[in-house]
């Protein structure tokens, strides 16, 4: 727990000396600038004095930005703004089960099923706090699992972000539910790629578990439409962990994971990997 809170620290840290607005930024970079209030604006700066900038924004106005208005300035890569068509991924808030960071906007969510018979749909209540859950439609059985998962993300800016959030689902046979508390955070060292550390507590019965579970992932951008992804689900003292990877296909509102799922540890003959389909619709 603390090694997970030094390293949320030295994130932090990093991330807010990265953010620091400079009066010597580079006038011939594009700009991805951040205001209060959540807007953002791509362009290149024209001049600055010691209080605004003059901005060029991509639909060629020209526009001046008080200094004190400014949250955060990142350099983009130029084809963004050049007429490629190009996607974010709509399933930033987690990767292929397990959530990162970020927080889902306000009025935005998703509809997605896991494994085929595992739906779950997510919103947006604001944009630090979202809702998501969902009953299973597991063929051969008389009762469902039914699973509920709220998320708060009290900190999020371009590059990094905390949540927190519980899983909670009532299984078929147990009189009380199961589920898991946990804290996670995400970092983005680069455009859409990033690293996510998640810390979690398994509870049954009113009572918590003595050892965490931790969550190691990372995804990676590889083109306008494809990301690599990575999820790794570890228990200390434990020895089967899981360990996954695979590809995401996205584009503006619909997404599909496919990967493996390795197992290791386990006395698994054949074939060792556990095959990982999902998909989403996002709105």
């Amino acid at each position: 727990m603390r090694s997970l809170l030094i390293i949320c620290l030295a994130l932090f840290f990093i991330e807010s000396n990265y953010q620091t607005v400079s009066a010597q930024q580079d006038t011939t970079k594009v700009l991805q600038i951040e205001l209060k209030g959540g807007s953002l604006l791509k362009g290149k700066i024209i001049s600055e004095t010691n209080d605004s900038l003059k901005i060029k924004i991509i639909s060629n106005a020209v526009i001046v930005i008080p200094k004190n208005q400014i949250v955060s300035m990142n350099q983009i890569p130029v084809k963004t703004i050049e007429g490629e068509k190009l996607y974010k991924d709509p399933n930033r808030s987690r990767l292929f089960f397990a959530p990162t960071g970020r927080a889902l906007k306000s009025g935005r969510g998703y509809f997605s099923v896991y494994e085929i018979f595992i739906p779950f749909a997510a919103v947006g209540i604001s944009d630090y706090f979202s809702i998501s859950g969902g009953v299973s439609l597991i063929p051969g059985i008389d009762k469902q699992f039914v699973y509920l998962a709220p998320k708060i993300t009290p900190y999020q800016n371009n590059n990094f972000s905390i949540s927190g959030g519980l899983l909670y689902v009532v299984t078929p046979n147990e009189q009380s539910g199961i589920g898991v508390v946990y804290g996670v955070t995400s970092y983005e060292y680069k455009e859409e790629s990033d690293i996510t550390l998640g810390l979690g507590y398994g509870f049954s019965g009113g009572s918590f578990s003595n050892s965490p579970v931790i969550v190691v992932g990372w995804a990676a951008k590889v083109s306008k439409s494809l990301k690599l992804l990575s999820e790794n689900w570890i228990f200390p003292g434990n020895k089967t962990q899981f360990l996954s990877f695979g590809l995401r296909f996205f584009g503006k509102h619909l997404s599909a994971d496919f990967g493996f799922i390795y197992p290791l540890g386990s006395n698994t003959e054949g074939f060792p990997f556990i095959p990982w389909l999902g998909f989403a619709y996002n709105f």
